[in-house]
């Protein structure tokens, strides 16, 4: 097989889905024994260590994690939403709100988590924020 540039690679990785893309990495992390999630646990050890100084921030939250719970009667709006918020192709947001509960964004601020709460319940579905 001949060699691929960085550049070739990322033009066949604009090429795929995000689910294609998932399915890449989880097949990439058990071919060569890697996890791509390590940065983010490196990452997140800095926040514990400040909050253990502080109860006031301990409690405070700052990424939150919107949830479908459940579609309602306007499936078809919902999924438009949902294609709006995340980007995901036709299939792959309709098999994501027909598969509620599922989390539909991990790891957004407030102000964007209460946007898409909005938005979703506009469009006739049922939506948490953890």
């Amino acid at each position: 097989m001949a060699k691929l540039s960085t550049d070739e690679l990322l033009d066949a990785f604009k090429e795929m889905t995000l689910i294609e893309l998932s399915e890449f990495v989880k097949q990439f992390e058990d071919t060569f024994g890697v996890t791509a999630a390590a940065p983010v646990a490196v990452a997140a050890a800095p926040a514990a260590g400040g909050a253990a100084g502080g109860d006031a921030a301990a409690e405070e939250k700052t990424d939150f994690e919107v949830v479908l719970e459940a579609a309602g009667d306007k499936k078809i709006n919902v999924i438009k939403e949902v294609r709006a918020l995340t980007s995901l192709g036709l299939k792959e947001a309709k098999d994501l709100v027909e598969a509620a509960p599922k989390t539909i964004l991990e790891s957004v601020d407030k102000a964007a988590a209460d946007k898409a709460k909005e938005a979703l319940e506009a469009a006739g579905a049922t939506v948490t924020v953890k």
